[in-house]
C-alpha cells in the first residue's frame, strides 16, 4: 500500500496569523507587577529583591498610594515629617539584607509602614481601644486597638509613649499577635504580653 501525504496550502492570511501567533506563543512572559520605584535604578540586595518578587512589588505600589495618600490628608505642618520618616523607613528596609529572614524582613516593614501611615492619616477607621490592667498602678497605662480589616489583620499596642504594630499570628487557641521583641496573647479575657523581654499578665477591660 502507498502511503498518500496530504500537503494543505493554507490562505496567505491565515498563514501570517499563524506566525504571529507562534511568535507571541514562544516569547518570555514579561514582568508587569513591578514596584512603584524603577527598577532600573535599584540598589542593593533588597530593593532587588522587591524588584523580583511580585508580593513585595505588590507592597511597594500599596505603600506608595498610602503615602501619597497621607501627604495629600495630613495638614501642611505634618508634611515635613512624614517624608523624614519615610526616608528613615528607607534606609530601615534596606537594611533587611542583615536580617536571618530577609523576605519576611522586607514584608514586614512594608505592612507596618502602610498601617502607620494609614493610620496617622486617617485612611483607617480608628477603633475602640481597650484597656489592659496589668496589676502595676505604677506602670505606664497600657492600651490595645485592633485593626481586624488590614491585611494581614493588626493590633497597636501602647505603653506609655511606646507604641508597637503587631501583626497576627498562627495560634492554638485564642488571639495571638507578634512583632520584633513584642508577642500579645489574648484568651478568655486575659493577655499575655512580653514586651521586649517583659512578661506581662494582664487582665482585658470589659
Amino acid at each position: 500500500m502507498n502511503t498518500v501525504i496530504l500537503r494543505m496550502k493554507w490562505p496567505r492570511q491565515l498563514q501570517r496569523c499563524c506566525i504571529v501567533a507562534a511568535a507571541l506563543l514562544s516569547a518570555p512572559a514579561a514582568h508587569t507587577r513591578e514596584p512603584a520605584f524603577d527598577c532600573a535604578e535599584a540598589e542593593g540586595q533588597v530593593q532587588t529583591l522587591v524588584c523580583t518578587d511580585d508580593g513585595l512589588a505588590q507592597l511597594d505600589r500599596e505603600l506608595t498610594s498610602a503615602y501619597h495618600t497621607a501627604l495629600e490628608a495630613l495638614p501642611p505642618d505634618g508634611v515635613p515629617q512624614t517624608k523624614a520618616q519615610q526616608r528613615g523607613w528607607i534606609k530601615g528596609r534596606d537594611d533587611c539584607w542583615k536580617a536571618d529572614d530577609v523576605l519576611q524582613c522586607v514584608s514586614t516593614a512594608y505592612q507596618t509602614r502602610i498601617i502607620e501611615l494609614q493610620i496617622a492619616s486617617g485612611q483607617l477607621s480608628a477603633p475602640v481601644a481597650i484597656s489592659l490592667d496589668c496589676g502595676d498602678s505604677e506602670q505606664a497605662p497600657f492600651f490595645a486597638a485592633f485593626y481586624n480589616d488590614t491585611s494581614p489583620p493588626a493590633v497597636v499596642l501602647t505603653r506609655g509613649q511606646d507604641q508597637i504594630i503587631a501583626f497576627i499570628a498562627r495560634s492554638g487557641s485564642g488571639a495571638r499577635y507578634t512583632s520584633d521583641g513584642v508577642e500579645y496573647w489574648e484568651h478568655q479575657g486575659q493577655a499575655s504580653i512580653d514586651w521586649f523581654g517583659t512578661k506581662l499578665v494582664c487582665a482585658v477591660a470589659k
